[in-house]
């Protein structure tokens, strides 16, 4: 069984940080990050909610799809920046939306994370024939996380929120999905810390290197190392299952992490570029809401079209990647 996309809906806030905006922070400069990153520009929520760009985009996708709100039956939110520990973003966005029939929960699967919802929301509708539709929506506010002192990371995230509404159907449709745990540590951001009534002395093995609570940690050469494997392999593994080639593909729709990547990416899978779907420059590295925001800007300049056949690649934290194939 597989799912099609009745609607999707996007949504970035006002804020614009250039990259002439980052030389009030760090010794950097326009053609320095224009060179290494392909970004020129990427908004940042400030104040906004988490939850809020995730509305926005979710009230979108539903005009868009035309469907009434009591009759989405599951909302499921993938984010890495819950404004609450909980209760979850999906739950705060089911309310606001007006669909008070939907069960709900956050999925945490970094930038994987769109790739990660849309699947499990097609396991869902496999599985409940009483579930109509479903919401899936990514919304990230990763500037709240970020070290603005840190010249490698700061400059290439961005804020914002993509949303789509799905249904079952007899469309074609091959997923695949995997973890690297091992490589987790070279891509975190800590949390909670223990209370000092019950925290002792102890010798527990970390595997993570000290760093700022709440401060966004990479090591950029094994991510970058990483993230060139797991694009092109994501879509073998999807591609083995159903007996496709990458011939067949109109669009290959990736995470937009870095524009060096997805190049050598494309060469491993011997790709043009003119078949990616490429949308960093403006938006920046958005997580889980990157892929959803460049196909619902692609499809919205009707760049991708119905009946076309896409690939959906993810890859991130966790270390995490994944890759569906679907027809739009």
């Amino acid at each position: 069984m597989g799912i099609s996309i009745l609607g999707m809906g996007r949504y970035v806030p006002e804020q614009i940080l250039t990259n002439d905006d980052f030389t009030r922070f760090v010794e950097t400069n326009d053609e320095w990050i224009r060179t290494r990153t392909g970004i020129t520009e990427r908004p940042m929520a400030g104040w906004e909610p988490t939850w809020y760009m995730g509305k926005q985009a979710s009230l979108r996708a539903i005009e868009a799809a035309g469907v009434s709100p009591e009759d989405i039956g599951l909302v499921i939110s993938c984010t890495v920046t819950s404004d609450f520990l909980t209760p979850s973003m999906a739950s705060v966005i089911q309310h606001e939306i007006g669909a008070p029939n939907a069960a709900a929960f956050d999925l945490n699967a970094a930038c994987s994370g769109f790739v990660y919802a849309l699947d499990t929301a097609r396991r869902f509708l496999e599985t409940d024939d009483s579930l109509k539709y479903v919401l899936v929506v990514a919304n990230e506010a990763l500037s709240r996380f970020l070290d603005f002192s840190d010249r490698s990371s700061c400059i290439l995230f961005g804020d914002g929120a993509a949303a789509a509404i799905v249904e079952k159907s007899d469309k074609l449709f091959s997923a695949a999905l995997r973890s690297q745990g091992k490589d987790a540590k070279y891509l975190y951001a800590r949390s909670l810390n223990v209370a000092p009534e019950v925290a002792q002395e102890s010798d527990f093995a970390d595997p993570f290197p000290e760093a700022p609570l709440h401060k966004l940690q990479q090591n950029g050469k094994e991510v970058y190392k990483f993230a060139t494997q797991a694009l092109a392999r994501s879509f073998e593994l999807a591609a083995e299952k159903i007996n496709i080639t990458k011939d067949d593909i109109d669009w290959f729709v990736p995470h937009q992490a870095n524009v060096r990547i997805i190049e050598t990416a494309a060469k491993k899978l011997g790709v043009p570029m003119d078949k990616f779907i490429v949308t960093l420059d403006h938006y920046g590295n958005t997580s889980s809401a990157s892929i959803p925001l460049a196909l619902c800007e692609a499809t919205e300049k009707g760049i991708i079209r119905r009946g076309q056949k896409i690939a959906l690649i993810g890859f991130g934290a966790g270390l995490t990647y994944g890759g569906i194939i679907m027809e739009y």
